[in-house]
């Protein structure tokens, strides 16, 4: 396995809000990069694993990368710009930043929709320090214009779906636990990354979906999975959801489910969220119906629901799993509080032939 490299994540005043997701991630788990700091002033001096979790990692938060780069106690190598702010783009604040970060001799990770290398002033600025600018959403060439070919239909592992009723409520995470989790019982286990985030992370297979046009969107996630396939000739896959089915601004979870054809989904929700994330006129969806749209739209069943536990004490996500349990007829947990041990039992019974692999 590659060693990984420090880095530094850039979070002003979004370290554990929801425009804070990249850095929250990674703050949690990344197998490319080792995060030896995250930057928010408004936090600084706290545990990032404390701000997001209330359990410390040991991952100290900054005010500014001044400050990072001399308090982490590594030699850091690259400065990962870790918002996702609505408008994907830099701010003058941000710009400033990531110039001072070069002049440091960092290399920048930006996983934004506007990219650094189209820049005049900061490939100038690049050239100069000797450092490298990475846009993890850029289209590197004209491979990532697949359409859909049908190849899905060879893979013969089931793909289990990690979908949402918003962006930003952890699906992501969802997926690494999981995927964690049977690969520890000793399944073949692959995690099929459809954002930024996951990329960054260091996801073997994957690509960040809201950046390609949408015509090639469905066939470049069947390229993902299937090329997955070839290679690993996994047990199983998990594909991380993005938005949900119903967002009126994100349409990721159509191509997901279209190109990646999940054999049963998992759905993640956060049941005191009131409105949409972004979209403070918008009311979250129900999430019955949003298990009743997800399995009309996928001819899939959903088979677990797993919660978001924000703005909801610990009695209140114990009542509410209790609920969701007999309302639904499902597993229910929170995999960050709990485990997700109950999610497994249910996805080996559902496919008894990787149960009678474990024995």
């Amino acid at each position: 396995m590659t060693e990984k490299v420090p880095a530094i994540v850039y979070c002003e005043d979004f370290f554990g809000k929801m425009d804070g997701k990249t850095a929250n991630g990674l703050a949690r788990y990344s197998g490319k990069y080792e995060i030896v700091g995250i930057i928010d002033s408004t936090k600084a001096g706290l545990d990032a694993g404390e701000v997001l979790d209330g359990i410390p990692n040991g991952i100290k938060i900054f005010k500014n990368i001044a400050d990072a780069l001399e308090g982490t106690g590594y030699t850091v190598k690259y400065f990962i710009y870790g918002m996702a702010p609505l408008s994907g783009s830099f701010s003058a604040e941000d710009s400033s930043v990531i110039f001072y970060a070069m002049e440091r001799k960092l290399n920048i990770i930006n996983g934004l929709h506007e990219f650094l290398t189209d820049k005049v002033s900061f490939i100038k600025k690049a050239a100069e320090c000797n450092v490298e600018l990475h846009d993890v959403r850029k289209q590197q060439n004209s491979n990532q214009r697949n359409v859909f070919k049908g190849n899905i239909n060879k893979v013969e592992c089931p793909r289990i779906a990690i979908l949402g009723t918003d962006s930003a409520v952890g699906k992501r995470t969802t997926s690494v636990i999981i995927t964690k989790a049977l690969q520890a019982l000793g399944l073949n286990t692959v995690m099929i990354a459809t954002g930024q985030t996951g990329i960054i992370q260091g996801a073997e297979f994957g690509v960040p979906l809201d950046a390609l046009t949408e015509q090639f969107i469905s066939g470049e996630m069947e390229k993902a999975v299937f090329e997955a396939w070839e290679a690993k000739h996994p047990d199983i896959m998990i594909l991380e959801g993005q938005g949900s089915l119903s967002h009126p601004a994100y349409l990721s979870s159509c191509f997901i489910i279209r190109g990646g054809k999940p054999d049963a989904v998992i759905v993640q929700h956060p049941p005191k969220r009131e409105k949409l994330g972004d979209y403070p006129d918008i009311n979250m969806p129900d999430l019955k119906e949003e298990i009743e749209l997800i399995e009309v739209f996928s001819r899939a069943p959903v088979i677990g629901i797993t919660i978001n536990h924000e703005n909801m004490s610990d009695s209140e996500l114990t009542e509410t799993i209790e609920a969701y349990e007999q309302k639904f007829e499902i597993p229910t947990t929170d995999v960050l509080k709990f485990d997700c041990d109950s999610l497994i039992e249910k996805i080996l019974t559902l496919f008894p032939h990787l149960k009678a692999k474990l024995a």
